[in-house]
C-alpha cells in the first residue's frame, strides 16, 4: 500500500469469453471472477467496455474489503470435443 493509503496500480490480465446472442448483442463471461462473471453489450466493443468496468468495480470492492484479488495464475485451459447423438 502506498503512503496515501491507496493501492498501487498494476496490470492484471483476465480471459474473457464473448458469445453472440440470437436476439443481438454479446454476452461476456469472465471465468476467473465470481461477481464480474457475466455482462452484455450491443457490440463487441461495448461488451468489452462493460466487462472492463465490471472487473474494475469488482476488484475495487475486493480491495476495500481487504480480500484477495483472483488471478488466472496457475489455470490450465483445454477445449474438449464431445460426440453427441442428438
Amino acid at each position: 500500500m502506498s503512503p496515501a493509503g491507496k493501492h498501487e496500480a498494476r496490470g492484471l490480465h483476465y480471459r474473457i469469453l464473448l458469445r453472440r446472442e440470437l436476439e443481438g448483442g454479446y454476452t461476456v463471461a469472465v471465468p476467473a471472477l465470481a461477481r464480474a462473471r457475466v455482462t452484455f453489450g450491443e457490440t463487441v466493443d461495448e461488451a468489452i467496455a462493460m466487462v472492463r468496468e465490471a472487473i474494475e468495480l469488482y476488484i475495487e470492492h475486493l480491495l476495500e474489503k481487504g480480500e484477495e484479488i483472483p488471478t488466472e495464475e496457475g489455470l490450465l485451459e483445454y477445449t474438449l470435443t464431445v460426440e453427441t447423438h442428438a
